[in-house]
């Protein structure tokens, strides 16, 4: 996998990092500790996601947060590349190394991670349209705008009035979409666990198939409120987590516009990054800054892995 993700450019590098932190941050907090707190009753898994959906929304959540990252471990991070460019910046950036922080999502939506470093804090945040990350190393800005959603489905994301009025699913459903998912992958049960301090469900998901360098995935979240506490991704070749992001505190509450007003500092380089759009595994595409990138895949179902070569 090192061998791999070390052929990337830094710049999609460092956006694989963050789409990948910035899923989970966007998801809620992420808890640092299972046992010693208080368990829930035990729940069928779709009833336990359920009641999940249907829990009343937390006006805000803050947590101090570590993330542990091993997707690189025992790369020579410091050799960079031909003529050591950019070896500075992979080896001290927090996203790649690991790192402490602090992390706060607000009512509608709105995220901040801050990753602290020697050489300057790593910032990303998410403003409900638009994904940025500050690296400090490299005093650059990258940004990236998801596409606005295909007409027939939900308005775009200007239209503010069709958000945060969709239907959860019934049990029913939910039972349909675990039953289709186990075609795939081995799916267990709703385990009663506590995560820091809070009582929760931890569900740990595994495919089925072969070939991927993917063991499995788990996710707790809070049986009261229905948030998510605890992310990580395994891999084949260790039983500790790859990637997770842990907080070893987490409270809930409104958070302060404040807490996600960040500015670059006036002569930081900025980069619009823009993914090739309408392309099919193997072909190839162009990123407005000009690199070249082939992708492909392995593996079948959950298992499959993408592989994107600069």
């Amino acid at each position: 996998m090192s061998h791999l993700l070390r052929r990337l450019p830094l710049s999609r590098l460092m956006l694989l990092c963050a789409l990948v932190v910035a899923l989970g941050a966007s998801l809620t907090a992420i808890a640092f500790a299972l046992g010693g707190g208080p368990t829930p009753p035990a729940k069928p898994l779709p009833q336990a996601i359920h009641d999940a959906l249907t829990a009343a929304p937390v006006e805000g959540v803050s947590a101090n947060v570590t993330l542990t990252n091993h997707l690189l471990e025992g790369a020579n991070l410091a050799g960079g590349g031909p003529g050591g460019s950019g070896a500075g910046e992979l080896s001290s950036n927090p996203l790649l190394t690991g790192a402490s922080g602090r992390l706060w999502i607000a009512k509608d939506g709105r995220a901040r991670l801050e990753l602290q470093s020697e050489k300057g804090d790593t910032q990303i945040l998410y403003d409900g349209h638009t994904v940025s990350l500050y690296d400090a190393a490299s005093n650059t800005l990258y940004r990236y705008t998801p596409p606005a959603r295909k007409p027939g489905g939900d308005s775009e994301a200007g239209d503010a009035s069709s958000q945060g009025h969709h239907e959860a699913p019934s049990v029913s459903q939910i039972e349909e979409g675990i039953a289709h998912l186990g075609r795939h992958a081995s799916v267990s049960e709703a385990v009663p666990t506590d995560v820091a301090g809070q009582p929760a469900y931890t569900v740990h998901i595994s495919p089925k198939e072969g070939g991927s360098l993917i063991a499995g995935v788990e996710l707790s979240w809070d049986a009261v409120h229905g948030i998510p506490l605890r992310a990580a991704i395994y891999s084949t070749s260790s039983t500790a987590p790859a990637l997770e992001l842990a907080a070893s505190e987490v409270s809930y509450g409104p958070v302060a516009s404040s807490a996600f007003e960040f500015t670059p500092p006036g002569n930081a380089k900025v980069e619009e990054v823009k993914l090739p759009a309408g392309e099919g595994p193997g072909q190839h595409g162009q990123s407005e800054g000009g690199e070249h990138g082939n992708v492909r895949t392995a593996g079948h179902g959950v298992a499959t892995v993408a592989i994107a070569e600069g």
